[in-house]
């Protein structure tokens, strides 16, 4: 199973670049570009929340859950 980030699609259709993110949540560039990217392993809730509330979106349009058939 595979969890894939969609952090980049939210913020185009919200026309929201990463420095004015990074701003309103309070995290780095590099952090944030590494979400955007689908680069970690983990995310904390409160950062999940941040986001969620500087772009007006829930978590499951940030990330979205795909079945590969294969069990972890």
């Amino acid at each position: 199973m595979s969890i894939i980030l969609r952090l980049d699609r939210v913020m185009a259709d919200r026309k929201m670049s990463l420095n004015e993110l990074s701003e309103r949540v309070g995290v780095s560039n590099v952090n944030l570009s590494k979400l955007k990217t689908g680069k970690v392993s983990a995310i904390r809730f409160s950062t999940l929340n941040a986001i969620c509330k500087a772009l007006g979106c829930q978590p499951g349009d940030i990330l979205e859950f795909i079945d590969d058939g294969v069990n972890d």
